[in-house]
């Protein structure tokens, strides 16, 4: 199974990450830990990037290497530089999820899965679906918090704003 990222050419990358590897003890102020393991561009600088490391000897890094058709990228950064991206990504991924899609997508009453997102004014999501017959009974959870269950025709036409994954 890939790591799901792609190329620019949509072509499938694999990504490996080590931990602990030795490094460069210091960056040179003005450049990010990224931008000395090889990164085109400057990149935002923390102060841990731009200080001398504590005590003698390299500094322990994380190493992430991307292996596309072309070569490979090897990049490193500091522990806390690794913790900032994983925040900035792990927000990024929640926008792109919460985004409302282009258009909404209706599934049949008997198709809802934990996870999808009823299309509407207020957030609702499934949090179980379970059929019983020719009637599913849906268990909703609102943006609040608060959970209900409703019944619908196996065939009922449900819109929802987003899908939840698949599998759960």
């Amino acid at each position: 199974m890939g790591s799901g990222i792609t190329d620019a050419d949509g072509r499938p990358v694999a990504v490996a990450v080590t931990a602990g590897e030795a490094g460069p003890a210091t960056a040179a102020p003005g450049e990010s830990a990224a931008s000395t393991a090889g990164m085109d561009g400057p990149g935002p600088v923390t102060a841990e990037d731009a200080a001398p490391a504590a005590g003698p000897g390299p500094a322990l890094r994380v190493g992430i290497r991307f292996t596309v058709p072309a070569g490979e990228s090897v990049w490193s950064c500091t522990p806390e530089a690794a913790r900032e991206l994983a925040a900035v990504l792990l927000r990024a991924a929640e926008e792109t999820e919460n985004a409302p899609a282009e258009r909404p997508v209706t599934v049949e009453a008997a198709g809802l899965r934990r996870g999808d997102v009823r299309d509407g004014d207020r957030a609702m999501t499934v949090e179980s679906a379970r059929a019983d017959g020719a009637t599913v009974h849906v268990t909703w959870r609102s943006g609040a918090g608060r959970s209900w269950t409703q019944a619908y025709a196996a065939d009922a036409a449900i819109e929802l704003k987003r899908r939840g994954p698949e599998g759960r």
